[in-house]
């Protein structure tokens, strides 16, 4: 043994010295890590090619070993750190020599990358990141950050604080839109921290509030961390509860756990989103805390900008306020009393299979124990009884078809159990409601009437729904019924979308919100997957910034108008009716949407063909191209090089070395615990990628192999990343930020300034750790 230690260990730290060799020699981390473990490589394997590396590992032929499995202890959880006692021998790292090692990582390397980086499930999620890239690239450089941030400060300035407010608040748009960590921080701090210094603002606030904020990118989806994690957490979870569902003699995870062990970067969206709002929540409370205990050091900023309108405190009050959260509050009660809700009348073919036992009870003795222990007696002896039901009614019953008749009287049941308010109805009413009512608010001093119009088209829609309108009405003739007084409707909301836009707060909020409510609804809501929605979202900041500039240049934006409502047609018309003409019996309304929405199709691509030569002949496109394509070159180079790395541990053992430290520790938190410190301290010196392409493939198996919920591990590792980027002396953000603040802010600013962050940071960590269904909640709410 060398130096006292084992070979592993002495193997374990010379990977880890080349890294951050690697790293630090300034060549590009992409290359570096690659090169790390060639290095790594050749130095172990000539260490043990002399026998200077030597592993010990526990004698099995002792007398000693056999004791201690006849005491029932399973064979795979003996290790040297549950039993330094038992005997030892010396092995060499590479069983087999290393050149039989270098030939298996040969073929793992390739395997992997065609697996992981080429025609493998994840490369579809990893897609997503490419076009995240995009989008928040496109919206920094056209200037949209510019204005949020300008009318936010306008907004909220003349409050204690309110410039740190407001840069919180565009700190979560643009990790909302971004998900990157350099960008936000560059981004605020070239834009806020001279207009706070400028109005005789902290220092140390200033710089704190814009670094933290610069780091909810890590956390508030579409985060790309949370991207990355994600396409990691799925594999090490499903596998990891597989072997753990054998070891305790179950077939399979689905048997032992009850569900199936599949977690989903949707998933994870969705768990996101309340730890992310939290932060920044607690965020903007501390800065407002802050200036009204110390007023001199964030004073109000009077703005010099006048808002467009007459409305009162109270008819602002009433009409942004009060008449939304009715025409919500009424629209839920409709839900659940009934009145609104899903017309859906098809029938399937076939009858519905027996319900199953909550549990399945045909299992060994070992994962009956097993079963039990994890889910309780009493939910055991549930899943007894309801088996002991299904067998006496003579077994569960398999789907057969059912008879004309039966299919009818199954579709009349339906037909009169329906509500009278179809849900698109229902949704479509209370958005068109709440436009009219907001319109109201910007200026009540304009004619109400057409407004009023509006409204009654609104209130004839509901009407002409509830008295004509069945769900066994075809889709072509709902349209043809409700088209009066949708178009009346539509009229006051014409009238009312232009005095919106003469509110500058809903002109430079309205169109990235909607941006980002699209792209994440679609998400969030199980529509559909990450890939198709960053697809929405890189597509629609192309257009966005391109109307930004047609209106800079005084040009017409009606072409990107026109291709936004086209494209909002084709979702509607996707929605509502079966564009599936390759069947063999294809109706006259499905015909006639089907050529509706190509030409819809087209005309949304024209749009976004003439948003991308816009950008391009005003010199945007290009650069935002040029650093998409380096930003997701570097992503993929790094997983390849990680890759290959992980292999040059696993070659010599070190990944089963650390798995078997983690698990000779009986308590599961402890061994989480350990994690997080390793990870947090790793995030002083690694970027986040390669934290999660080196360091949680290797303690992945064991954090996902035990009973905490996947979805809690990953966002409590991501907000401990976040918290890492943050803490002194070498979080990232701080040196992003060093980069590009005035030479009066100093280091020392950044440092005081950022640790209240970090102890909020802190606390939020504590309070997931505490109150995990912060994290749970929102997933259990909303399909997937």
């Amino acid at each position: 043994m060398l130096f006292g230690l084992d070979g592993v260990e002495i193997g374990l730290i010379i990977v880890f010295l080349c890294l951050f060799a690697g790293i630090l020699s300034g060549f590009p981390v992409a290359f570096a890590i690659s090169g790390a473990g060639v290095f790594a490589f050749a130095i172990i394997a000539y260490l043990d090619s002399h026998g200077i590396l030597v592993h010990q590992v526990i004698d099995q032929s002792t007398q000693a070993y056999r004791d201690v499995v006849s005491t029932g202890v399973r064979p795979d959880t003996i290790s040297t750190f549950r039993y330094p006692d038992l005997p030892t021998v010396g092995v060499p790292l590479f069983d087999r020599g290393w050149e039989v090692a270098i030939d298996r990582n040969l073929s793992f390397i390739v395997n992997r990358m065609n697996e992981r980086v080429f025609a493998g499930q994840s490369i579809e999620t990893l897609l997503a990141v490419l076009m995240f890239v995009m989008m928040g690239i496109t919206l920094e450089r056209s200037k949209i950050a510019n204005d949020l941030l300008t009318t936010m400060a306008r907004i909220f300035g003349p409050l204690p604080g309110g410039l740190a407010v407001s840069v919180v608040v565009v700190g979560a748009f643009l990790a909302a839109s971004t998900g990157i960590v350099g960008a936000t921080v560059v981004t605020m701090g070239l834009l806020s921290l001279p207009t706070m210094l400028r109005n005789n603002y902290s220092p140390e606030l200033s710089t704190g509030v814009i670094a933290a904020s610069g780091t909810l990118g890590q956390i508030i989806p579409p985060s790309i961390v949370i991207v990355l994690l994600g396409t990691l957490a799925g594999d090490l979870y499903s596998t990891a509860q597989e072997a753990r569902a054998q070891t305790f003699g179950c077939t399979d995870a689905l048997t032992y756990l009850g569900r199936p062990a599949v977690v989903s970067v949707g998933t994870l969206f969705q768990a996101a989103m309340l730890p992310g709002i939290m932060l920044a929540v607690l965020y903007a409370a501390y800065a407002f805390g802050f200036a009204l205990l110390n007023p001199s050091k964030a004073p109000a900023v009077i703005s010099e900008y006048h808002k467009t309108g007459t409305a009162s405190r109270g008819q602002a009050w009433i009409w942004y306020v009060v008449a939304p959260v009715v025409l919500i509050a009424v629209l839920i009660a409709s839900f659940e009393f009934g009145m609104v809700g899903s017309q859906d009348i098809i029938v399937s073919s076939y009858s519905e299979g027996g319900e199953n036992a909550v549990l399945r009870t045909n299992v060994s003795e070992s994962c009956k124990a097993a079963m039990i222990e994890l889910h309780g007696q009493g939910k055991w002896d549930l899943a007894v009884r309801q088996q002991a039901e299904i067998a006496a009614a003579g077994g569960a019953q398999e789907s057969v078809r059912l008879s004309d008749e039966e299919v009818q009287q199954l579709r009349a049941l339906k037909l009169a159990a329906a509500a009278p308010i179809g849900t698109g109805i229902g949704i479509m009413a209370l958005m068109l409601g709440i436009v009219l009512a907001v319109a109201r608010g910007v200026n009540p001093a304009q004619s109400a009437s057409p407004l009023i119009i509006g409204a009654v088209g609104v209130v004839l829609l509901i009407a002409v729904d509830v008295l004509f309108i069945s769900p066994a009405t075809t889709a072509m003739s709902t349209l043809l019924i409700i088209a009066i007084p949708l178009v009346i409707a539509l009229y006051g909301v014409r009238i009312a979308a232009g005095r919106l836009s003469q509110n500058e707060l809903i002109r430079v909020v309205f169109p990235p919100l909607v941006l980002i409510v699209a792209v994440l609804g679609s998400i969030l809501g199980g529509i559909t997957n990450p890939t198709p929605a960053a697809a929405l979202g890189a597509a629609g900041a192309i257009m966005l910034a391109a109307y930004r500039k047609l209106k800079e240049e005084g040009h017409s934006g009606k072409v990107i108008i026109n291709a936004s409502l086209a494209l909002a047609l084709m979702i509607l018309i996707g929605m509502n009716f079966d564009l599936r003409i390759n069947q063999a019996n294809v109706g006259f309304e499905n015909w006639f949407a089907f050529i509706v929405a190509a030409i819809a199709f087209h005309v949304a691509a024209w749009g976004l063909i003439s948003a991308a030569w816009t950008l391009y002949g005003a010199g945007v496109l290009t650069p935002v191209v040029r650093e998409t394509a380096k930003v997701t070159s570097m992503v993929f180079t790094i997983l390849i090089g990680s890759q290959l790395l992980n292999l040059v541990v696993i070659s010599f053992g070190g990944e089963h070395y650390i798995q078997e430290f983690l698990r000779s520790f009986d308590s599961e938190f402890q061994v989480f615990l350990i994690v997080m410190l390793v990870l947090f301290i790793l995030g002083f010196v690694l970027d986040f990628l390669e934290i999660i392409y080196i360091v949680i493939p290797i303690v992945g198996p064991v954090i996902y192999g035990g009973t905490f919920d996947p979805k809690w591990v990953t966002i409590m590792i991501a907000v401990n990343l976040q918290t890492s980027f943050l803490t002194p002396p070498f979080g990232f953000a701080l040196f992003y930020l060093r980069g590009v603040a005035p030479p009066s802010v100093t280091t020392g600013h950044i440092y005081r300034g950022i640790v209240p962050f970090v102890l909020i940071q802190v606390a939020g960590l504590a309070l997931l750790w505490y109150v995990p269904s912060i994290v749970t909640i929102i997933p259990d709410l909303m399909p997937n």
